[in-house]
């Protein structure tokens, strides 16, 4: 057996999905594209893709001495059609990626095993990513032949559809690599017409400041009046573009128990959410990428979609948020509470408005108070 095919049935028995080889010291255009993402301020917030531009231009400007790459892929698919869940107003909509255990840690350790067989075997050098380092895995996966980047600019693969966890081994060795997959959009814009904030200024671009993923996650501060009713119950990530992919008729649900949504994470009641303190949203989400957003940002997420709820019933459950020692909180509630129940907006904001020493949540009330008026 050859190392490659050694390397892809070790890749198979470890859990994954899929596993091909592309060169890492070839010549790309992805470096140039993500220069001009950056170049128009699309990355947001996220300073960590300027800082790190250089870097991420090819494989090689991470690691000098990388000359192929190992690819490997994991479905996290779900068992049912994600945008079922827009449909339940009182509960909050986590993204399929985070409703199961942390993928980083759980593809990490299975790469890390597969790295060091292979190593152990060739003596060769290897490095092994996921997600967290300046490595643009989506147009590596890309040449491997893994899948293509759709025009939702995020991998779609004929085999698994859109939900893959994706994993890369750089290593010094010289592999035999995979021929690259080829574009199957075609003619389809599914996903573009089904973004809720029109986040793709055209085919394969994103605007992340417009993206209710980033909104939600990465952004820190008060999310734009603009993009709060597109959100609807979504507090944590967006599935829309992903989920109405045709390609997605040939996917598979997750094989690994792992990735399996848990029952905290699969529509949890926003009343219930409202109320957890930091020790709460902690305990409740150890292990889940939804606890790196930190408690303020999630509430605030939960906050805006009891205002899109049209529930009348949960403004009671903004009470406490009010008082909240978050501005970020307590701005989101203000919001939220004048959609809900115009007069217990009213009475909140002769009570408290006087009293508010941060310039944001003030101007929450006088935005709120000019909407109902």
């Amino acid at each position: 057996m050859s190392r490659e095919a050694h390397l892809k049935s070790h890749a198979t028995e470890l859990g994954f999905d899929a596993c091909r080889i592309a060169r890492a010291d070839e010549a790309w255009a992805a470096g140039e594209r993500l220069a001009a993402f950056v170049d128009a301020g699309r990355h947001g917030e996220m300073a960590w893709m300027a800082e790190t531009l250089e870097r991420r231009a090819a494989p090689t400007a991470m690691w000098p001495e990388a000359r192929s790459a190992v690819m490997v892929a994991m479905s996290y698919g779900p068992g049912h059609d994600p945008m079922e869940n827009l449909a339940h107003g009182s509960r909050g909509n986590i993204s399929v990626y985070a409703r199961g255990a942390d993928y980083h840690d759980l593809l990490k350790k299975r790469l890390k095993q597969l790295a060091r067989g292979f190593a152990e075997e060739t003596g060769e050098q290897v490095k092994v990513f996921v997600d967290t380092a300046p490595l643009m895995e989506k147009p590596l996966a890309e040449r491997a032949g893994l899948g293509w980047q759709g025009k939702h600019t995020n991998l779609v693969s004929r085999a698994l559809g859109n939900w893959t966890f994706l994993g890369a081994m750089l290593t010094a060795a010289e592999l035999e690599p995979d021929a690259p997959e080829t574009d199957h959009c075609g003619s389809c814009s599914a996903c573009l017409a089904a973004c809720p904030t029109e986040a793709f200024p055209a085919p394969y671009q994103l605007d992340a400041r417009r993206c209710i993923s980033y909104l939600t996650i990465e952004h820190k501060g008060p999310i734009p009046h603009e993009f709060r009713p597109a959100m609807g119950n979504r507090i944590y990530g967006c599935d829309d573009c992903l989920a109405v992919c045709p390609w997605n008729k040939f996917a598979v649900t997750a094989r690994e128990a792992k990735l399996q949504a848990r029952p905290e994470t699969t529509l949890p009641q926003l009343a219930d959410l409202a109320r957890l303190e930091d020790a709460g949203f902690r305990e409740i989400f150890s292990g889940s990428p939804v606890k790196r957003t930190g408690r303020a940002r999630f509430i605030r997420n939960v906050a805006i979609a009891i205002g899109n709820s049209g529930e009348q019933d949960l403004a009671e459950v903004l009470m406490p948020l009010l008082g909240d020692d978050e501005p970020l909180v307590r701005g989101a509630a203000i919001w939220a509470l004048a959609r809900l129940d115009a007069d217990m907006f009213q009475r909140e904001r002769a009570a408290r408005e006087t009293t508010e020493t941060d310039s944001y949540v003030s101007t929450e009330w006088h935005h709120g108070a000019a909407e109902l008026a």
